[in-house]
């Protein structure tokens, strides 16, 4: 069915990460190819890319397969030597660890991404037009039942105290994964609303355009 509702969905913030790896190189092909500094990655790790690529970096991707010193990047199509320069994929990988997960998400709230266009208008031609050019800055909102002895309250507190580009992972009723990247600004103090359940919120700036997979 092509409908579907974002309800029993699963948010998680990431608690911990591996420290990084070097990437030496990175093939332009279908689903990319890392080639790494000495790695322990096994499939279906999830690694943030910084790379030279800039449409590549700090995305998060799942890894497909993986040698000791290789990485498969799933879904990671670079055949494109425009937008994926060949020679210029060197960087780093970093691992996810961990997640903790953030329950009774009241919102979860998407915004910008939207493209954006140049009018112009010449004086030979009869009727503007519009360039396109590229999509706003992105950015997520979330609502979050306010209950300060749980862990994801000190890890987006930390987050934002360093603002260091920290991922999110939402889990679909399907088991579709997808996961963003961005800088966190998270206030603890709840809302008072009568009659109303308290609230805490969390804002991403994103730093890079989601990742999502089949379950």
């Amino acid at each position: 069915m092509a409908v579907s509702v974002p309800n029993n969905s699963t948010f998680s913030v990431a608690a911990s990460y591996a420290a990084a790896i070097a990437v030496t190189a990175a093939s332009n092909a279908l689903e990319s190819v890392l080639t790494t500094a000495a790695n322990t990655f096994a499939v279906g790790d999830i690694v943030e890319y910084t790379s030279g690529w800039v449409r590549a970096n700090l995305r998060l991707f799942r890894v497909k397969a993986a040698t000791a010193t290789s990485v498969t990047l799933e879904g990671f199509d670079t055949m494109s030597t425009k937008q994926f320069p060949a020679g210029n994929g060197a960087g780093s990988l970093r691992k996810i660890l961990t997640w903790a997960v953030m329950p009774y998400m009241k919102e979860f709230a998407v915004s910008g991404g939207d493209p954006k266009y140049n009018t112009e208008e010449f004086l030979d031609v009869e009727d503007e037009i519009q360039i396109f050019n590229g999509f706003s800055a992105s950015s997520i909102a979330m609502s979050i039942a306010d209950d300060p002895s749980l862990p994801h309250n000190a890890i987006l507190q930390a987050a934002t105290d360093t603002q260091a580009v920290t991922a999110i992972r939402v889990v679909l009723v399907s088991g579709a994964p997808l996961f963003y990247n961005g800088v966190l600004g998270f206030n603890p103090s709840p809302s008072f609303t009568k009659g109303q359940g308290m609230v805490v919120k969390c804002g991403v700036a994103l730093r890079s355009r989601v990742n999502r997979y089949a379950a």
